[in-house]
């Protein structure tokens, strides 16, 4: 196939053409997606399958993809505020908090202390709603519709807190460089803290519904095993690697803002099976209170934003890597600017494209139904993979 040819083969239909089947007597190549409510998201999974097993997992990408990279070279440092958020709509504002933070190092910016106390309170509740909308998903992908009622309500409530300071419930745009676009009031203080004493009650109704529940056990205990040589082996990080044994996170192992004055731990689990994955973003949702609660009992007075923060940045010529923890795993924003308004390269790293990268090899030998589970217990978004 010549390259114009392949440029016009659109929709994955070159990688299914040069998909080889094993040629084994009785295999049936069969199509998972693009559109399949357990892909979450336009995502295809060409399957080789035998009877109920599958021999053979291939990925295939490109469907949303939006180019975001691409863009932030003809947008100005500011108008590409809204770009990366969008790259992963569940953790907004992680993305957000990697391109300021970026731009924040290479130019030296000393962002006042009250707004990376902000930064921090806002990404966690963030990073509980993410973990909230996997969670019910995960379950209904189960079988279970329940759950994600209850997801839902909780979720709710803090879309509800967010959106005071943010304006926003999803898309979040709300850190700039040198602090954040607005001040936190009372009020959300007040709310945030109140939404944090029922969440732990919430927590102890979520173990005795679902996480104890037998049914559920069934379908995540054993399933999926991923071994950390694996995990290495493809660049997995986040809950997923915690999930096979290892306690990396960056907010430890590379302490950025002030989460080195906080007190928190790394909640890891040796299972390696997909019961490992799910543990470890219950606790972590645990651990994100804690996080809120000490920086609010913590909270210094000051400016939400540098006085003189630069409007219309213009970075010195160089690059700068900034890193942080993603609901998903590890979010790298790597940046190249040639003195310009507009950055000369933008390169992010994707937690989600190293974590799918895998399946290819765990699903080989499972059940179909184990797909779906060793794909939820991943935690995929699409449009962050075909950013």
């Amino acid at each position: 196939m010549s390259s114009m040819e392949l440029r016009l083969d659109t929709r994955g239909d070159y990688y299914a053409r040069n998909f080889q089947p094993s040629h084994r007597e009785g295999s049936l190549i069969l199509n998972m997606g693009p559109q399949h409510p357990s892909t979450h998201g336009v995502l295809r999974i060409l399957l080789e399958i035998e009877g109920e097993y599958i021999i053979r997992a291939d990925p295939v990408l490109g469907y949303v993809h939006r180019m975001h990279e691409k863009m932030g070279e003809v947008m100005t440092y500011p108008q590409y505020y809204p770009n990366p958020p969008r790259t992963d709509y569940l953790h907004a504002l992680a993305w957000n908090w990697a391109h300021v933070a970026a731009v924040e190092r290479l130019m030296g910016i000393e962002v006042p202390e009250r707004a990376e106390y902000i930064r921090v309170i806002t990404c966690e509740l963030n990073r509980i709603t993410s973990h909230l909308l996997w969670w019910g998903a995960y379950l209904l992908d189960l079988g279970a519709f329940t759950p994600i009622m209850y997801a839902f309500d909780d979720r709710e409530r803090i879309q509800d807190i967010l959106q005071r300071p943010t304006g926003s419930r999803l898309t979040y745009c709300y850190y700039r460089f040198g602090g954040v676009s607005a001040d936190i009031d009372h009020r959300f203080i007040e709310d945030t803290r109140n939404h944090c004493a029922v969440m732990k009650e919430r927590f102890k109704m979520y173990k005795s519904l679902v996480t104890d529940n037998f049914i559920l056990r069934k379908r995540v205990e054993e399933i999926g095993e991923i071994s950390l040589e694996t995990c290495r082996k493809y660049g997995a990080t986040g809950p997923v690697l915690r999930g096979s044994g290892k306690a990396y996170d960056v907010r430890r192992a590379e302490p950025y803002s002030v989460y080195d004055r906080l007190d928190f731990n790394i909640p890891v689990y040796d299972t390696c099976d997909a019961m490992g994955r799910y543990l470890v973003r219950m606790d972590e949702m645990q651990e994100s209170i804690k996080i809120i609660e000490q920086a609010l009992d913590t909270l210094p007075e000051g400016d939400y934003i540098l006085p003189k923060a630069p409007k219309r940045p213009k970075p010195p010529v160089g690059d700068v890597y900034f890193a942080l923890e993603g609901a998903r795993g590890k979010i790298g924003f790597h940046l190249v600017s040639d003195g310009g308004k507009s950055p000369y390269r933008i390169k992010l790293r994707a937690p989600g494209y190293s974590n799918l990268s895998l399946f290819s090899e765990v699903a080989q030998g499972t059940l179909i139904s184990d797909a779906v589970s060793i794909l939820g217990s991943l935690d995929l978004v699409i449009p962050e993979i075909d950013r």
